[in-house]
Order: C-alpha cells, then sequence, then structure tokens
C-alpha cells in the first residue's frame, strides 16, 4: 500500500558554480522552484530561447563517461550526480538553469548539490506524488558485459550495487541503500573514480578537461611509466604525484573502503530519475554502469507509461453520484442531444471521472453505420472535453455564466470499438494548473474494462456575451 505524499519542490532559488569534467568548461547552475508535475527539467540559458530538456531516459543518446541526454540537437552532458541529489534530497519538482551543457563535477559527487538543495529548503506542493509499486520482478541485462539490473517488490526504495572490477587494487565490492533518507548521509558524498589506463586514455583524446585529484578517484591498476607520470603533472598541474600503499594516485583518502561501490550506487539513483515517476520497489544492480542503468530506465518507463495508460479506475456504478444529469445541466452549457455525460462520481482540484451509458436510442446511431453502430470517435473526445469542463468550470462561482472552448487537441488515441449498451467511464487528469480560465488535461475514455480512448485536451471557459 502506498501512503500518500504530497509532491515536493524547493522554496527558494539557489546557485553553484564549477567545472565540468569532460568540457572543463567554467559553468553556472541554478536550481528553481518549479510547479507541480514539472519533474526535473534542465535548462539552457546560454542558448537562444532557453530550450528545456527534460530529464527522460527518451533523450539519452550516450553513456560514455556519464549519462548524456539531448532534445533538438541541445545536450546535457553528466546529468546523473545532479539527479541523484534532486531524488536523495526527495524532491520531485526542479527546474536546473545552467549556461554550459555540463552541469560542474564539484567533487566529484552529489554531496554539494544536496547541500544546495537542503539551503534551498524543500516544501511540499499541493499534488499528490505518483509513485510505481513494483508488482513483480522486472529486470534487463547487457549481454556484452554481463551487467545486470532488477526491482523487484518491496515497502520502500531500497538500492544494492554491487560490483566486480577485477583488479587487484579494486575488487569486489557492495553498497546498499535501504531506504532514501539514507542517501544524505551515506551515498551522497562517493566521489566518481577512474582507473589509470582509462585515465590515460580519456586524457590522450581531449577529454576530462575540468578533471583534477580532488573530484575523482583513481585507481592504479598498472605500472606508471615516467612519460605517464610527467603528462599526469601536467594535466593536474601537479608539482609532484605519487601513488599511495592503497593503490590510489596522489594524497586523496578515501571517505568509505567501498567508496567505489557506493558511488555506483548514487549513479544508479540519478540514472533511474530519468523513469519520470518514483519508484516502491528494491533494485539489484550487478556491475551497473550508466548503459545499463538508462536501458533498464527506458524499459521500466515503457511499461509504467503502459500500465498507467490501461490502468481502468474502479467505481461503484450503483452508488449515489457526486452530481446526476439535473446538476451537470445546471453547469454544462449543453443540452440533449449534444450533452454527452450522465453521472460525475469524483471531482478535486486535480481530476474529475464522469459516466455516459450509451444506448441503441443515440441519435448518432441513426446515420453512423445503423445496421453495425459504433459510437463516433469524436463523440467520444467530445464526452471526455464535457466532463472536463466540469473540472474547469468548479473553479468559477458561476459556472452557467461561462462557455467551454477547445484550443487544442493532441495525441489523439482509440483502442477499442465502443457499442450501445457499453458503460463510458471518462478520467480527467490535470497536466498542469488551471490558468486564467485554461485547462490542460489528459483525458481517458474506459469501457469493458478496458482503456478505449485517450487524448490531451487543452479548453478555456469564457463569460457568456
Amino acid at each position: 500500500m502506498v501512503q500518500s505524499v504530497k509532491q515536493k519542490t524547493i522554496k527558494n532559488e539557489v546557485t553553484l558554480k564549477g567545472v565540468g569534467l569532460h568540457t572543463g568548461q567554467e559553468v553556472t547552475m541554478t536550481f528553481k522552484p518549479a510547479p507541480v508535475n514539472n519533474g526535473f527539467t534542465f535548462v539552457r540559458v546560454d542558448l537562444e530561447g532557453h530550450p528545456i530538456i527534460e530529464a527522460d531516459a527518451n533523450y539519452v543518446v550516450n553513456t560514455q563517461r556519464g549519462t548524456n541526454l539531448e532534445k533538438n540537437a541541445v545536450k546535457i552532458q553528466t546529468s546523473e550526480h545532479v539527479l541523484a541529489a534532486c531524488i536523495g534530497c526527495d524532491v520531485d519538482n526542479i527546474i536546473i538553469e545552467l549556461n554550459a551543457s555540463e552541469p560542474p563535477i564539484m567533487d566529484g559527487s552529489s554531496k554539494y548539490f544536496v547541500e544546495a538543495l537542503e539551503q534551498a529548503e524543500v516544501v511540499e506542493q499541493e499534488a499528490e506524488r505518483k509513485v510505481y509499486v513494483v508488482k513483480e520482478v522486472i529486470s534487463y541485462t547487457d549481454e556484452a558485459t554481463g551487467s545486470e539490473i532488477l526491482v523487484m517488490p518491496c515497502e520502500t526504495y531500497q538500492v544494492t550495487a554491487m560490483v566486480d572490477f577485477g583488479t587487484k587494487v579494486l575488487g569486489t565490492q557492495n553498497a546498499t541503500m535501504k531506504n532514501i533518507s539514507e542517501f544524505k548521509k551515506e551515498i551522497a558524498d562517493a566521489r566518481t573514480f577512474s582507473f589509470l589506463h582509462e585515465l590515460e586514455s580519456l586524457l590522450n583524446n581531449g577529454l576530462i578537461k575540468g578533471g583534477d585529484l580532488n573530484n575523482a578517484i583513481v585507481y592504479v591498476d598498472k605500472e606508471i611509466s615516467t612519460e605517464t607520470m610527467e603528462n599526469l603533472r601536467t594535466a593536474f598541474g601537479k608539482d609532484n604525484i605519487s601513488v599511495k600503499p592503497n593503490g590510489i594516485l596522489d594524497n586523496l583518502t578515501l571517505h568509505y573502503p567501498n567508496e567505489a561501490a557506493r558511488h555506483k550506487l548514487l549513479d544508479v539513483v540519478g540514472d533511474l530519475a530519468l523513469v519520470g515517476t518514483r519508484i516502491q520497489g528494491k533494485v539489484i544492480a550487478n556491475k551497473p554502469g550508466h548503459f545499463v542503468n538508462t536501458q533498464f530506465a527506458k524499459k521500466l518507463a515503457k511499461i509504467i507509461k503502459i500500465e498507467q495508460r490501461n490502468q481502468v479506475p474502479c467505481y461503484d456504478l450503483n452508488q449515489e453520484p457526486l452530481m446526476d444529469i439535473h446538476k451537470i445541466m445546471a453547469m454544462l452549457p449543453h443540452r440533449p442531444p449534444f450533452l454527452l455525460v450522465d453521472k460525475i462520481f469524483e471531482l478535486t482540484e486535480q481530476h474529475v471521472v464522469g459516466l455516459k451509458n450509451v444506448t441503441m436510442n443515440e441519435p448518432f446511431f441513426v446515420g453512423h453505420f445503423p445496421n453495425a453502430p459504433v459510437m463516433p470517435g469524436v463523440l467520444i473526445v467530445e464526452a471526455m472535453a464535457q466532463t472536463g469542463g466540469i473540472l474547469v468550470l468548479s473553479t468559477v462561482p458561476d459556472p452557467e455564466n461561462y462557455l467551454t472552448y477547445f484550443m487544442k487537441i493532441d495525441n489523439v488515441k482509440f483502442k477499442h470499438k465502443v457499442l450501445p449498451g457499453d458503460t463510458l467511464i471518462f478520467k480527467c487528469d490535470l497536466i498542469s494548473p488551471i490558468r486564467r480560465g485554461i485547462c490542460h488535461m489528459q483525458a481517458n475514455a474506459y469501457a469493458n474494462g478496458k482503456l478505449v480512448a485517450e487524448a490531451e485536451l487543452m479548453a478555456q471557459i469564457a463569460k457568456k456575451n
């Protein structure tokens, strides 16, 4: 059972400055409050029009040395540490403004982002948080590497990361987070790491321009030649570089013996933020990496979308309705034969649920395939819109003095036929808050235990002349 929890954002803006790990660019990043159902969105304020890139697994284009997003040729690089901090601070909605493609690397962990979000003060919002409750094991395996990630039913969101690097200096490690409340103290300060052989390749290819020995742990897994030592001194601007007895380059001290596994866990949390929905389940990641993490996120997001779309609301159709036909007619300007809603069962600030009994006596069956009657799809959309009209008209004290007009219809899909004898249930949920009488909603129609139609509707109410 999911406990009802309100969505959260931050109260104040907060800004951090630093350099991007791979680009070496100076970057300013600002966390800003966001409205309900916004999720995590990146904004490139250095580009014309300030393009927005949502933190969505479908925008992942590259997972080499980080999780990189791209939408309409606009890029966000190395997004995972920032997103992990947002999840770890229990934030649902936030705008992340950047004046470059890559967030600042800081010390290679999520620590400074967590501190900034706490400084900005996390606050509750009106809408309820949407949580996907895992009911069966869902998994993804990368055959090439043997990496596997799965999620199983659990009462909370838990993550276990198991890593095996096959080297003497860094072998098998595990890390577990049993509740997201542990993130700040146990996971957030675990820094990114690299092996010496990877570091040489990255330097030779002009990457990690913003790296220094304070924002990445470097494990020395091979003998260091004099030439390599000189290149490292030059790259990091150090007079001297040495290898400590624990096999770590220079003077960095580990925060934890299993800091590498904790950082991999941090990456899993950040990458799974791209699912777009909070998860109630236990994630087990064996040899995780950005590729397998994000492929799993895409798979999970798709499963969640299908389940949510096909989730038929259950209502006792014999119960006393919230609004009968008389109350509906007192609010809506429509009249028979064009009034297509018979009852309203639920009405909140965020959604409305209505019903229509489809009978053979409907006037449209006279001309619409009279020998094989099917309810016209456009009238199903109209019926959903009328149900949504109840939602938007409920925001004014005198609904009888208003009319409702369509502004836009998007992503209309018809799944199944609606026939005489069917009972249609309509559910309309706000996509964004109602402003200036404009209502943007996701509308679904169900019959016979199935989703029969769906659409994004935008309408506006206006006073009668």
